[in-house]
């Protein structure tokens, strides 16, 4: 048979074969986002698109900016602008182009982000991001439970219990948001809802990082552990004057009982010391 013929007549193998790959793949890719395999990378990837529509928005605010400080000074040179107003342009234009750097900046950190995301995709077997993100908030809130429930630690950093401390309270406030954005996450999170509860939980690391660092700053742990020695040496003293009274006590009451001791008890006694 002629080979032209043969590969007219069987042509449609190879695209069927390649549409199988392709479908394959994609089920896999899906399979693998319903099980929240890839929920990390697609809250990196949700991020990334979101800084880069940042960066073309602040980019055009600042040629928007750089546009009326021109005009502005051009109206100063025609005396129908003052010299605050083209202070006030130019100090505008300089906040335009700040926000401009930090949002390509943020670009980067956002494309690092994604870039790790995928370095760390788990294995089929290995915990989701979503087990490993609430396993990070469990083990702040654990370690700021130390603080609330061992005594000496909170004779040592009392500020670290006291909401009226700025560093506390703003940690409180960070544990309100992380626990509220745990709540919307819920066991289905969309790559938004993840990505928040991610920023969550790492503003909640950060505020109890501050908090404790602020604590251990205000906290004196010299003069709290000579507390502690000065109130244990207190309560032996106290055990052992207790002791004492005791002893007194039972001498004293096996002394008023003898002197008690019935008549009849006592001419006994002296019978049978005669005889």
């Amino acid at each position: 048979m002629d080979p032209l013929m043969l590969l007219g007549e069987w042509w449609w193998i190879a695209a069927v074969g390649a549409g199988g790959v392709t479908a394959g793949a994609v089920g896999l890719r899906r399979r693998s986002t319903r099980s929240g395999r890839r929920l990390a990378v697609d809250a990196a990837r949700h991020d990334l698109r979101a800084a880069k529509v940042a960066v073309v928005e602040k980019r055009a605010a600042v040629k928007i900016a750089r546009a009326d400080h021109t005009r502005i000074a051009a109206e100063r040179t025609a005396r129908r602008a003052t010299a605050e107003h083209v202070a006030s342009a130019k100090r505008m234009l300089r906040d335009a182009e700040r926000d401009a750097k930090a949002a390509a900046a943020d670009v980067r950190a956002k494309q690092v982000r994604l870039n790790a995301a995928r370095a760390a995709l788990p294995a089929a077997s290995a915990p989701r991001p979503l087990e490993r993100l609430r396993a990070d908030h469990d083990a702040i809130v654990a370690r700021w439970m130390t603080y609330e429930t061992d005594p000496g630690l909170q004779i040592a950093y009392p500020a670290m219990s006291d909401v009226k401390q700025p560093a506390t309270a703003a940690y409180f406030r960070a544990a309100n948001r992380a626990a509220e954005a745990r709540r919307t996450a819920g066991e289905r999170p969309t790559p938004a809802e993840f990505a928040d509860y991610r920023d969550a939980v790492d503003a909640l690391a950060r505020a109890f990082e501050i908090a404790e660092h602020t604590a251990r700053g205000r906290g004196d742990t010299t003069a709290s552990v000579g507390w502690q020695d000065a109130a244990q040496d207190a309560i032996s003293r106290s055990a052992e004057a207790i002791d004492r009274a005791a002893g007194a006590a039972a001498s004293a009451f096996a002394a008023w009982s003898a002197r008690k001791r019935p008549r009849g008890d006592a001419r006994e006694g002296r019978d049978d010391r005669d005889r």
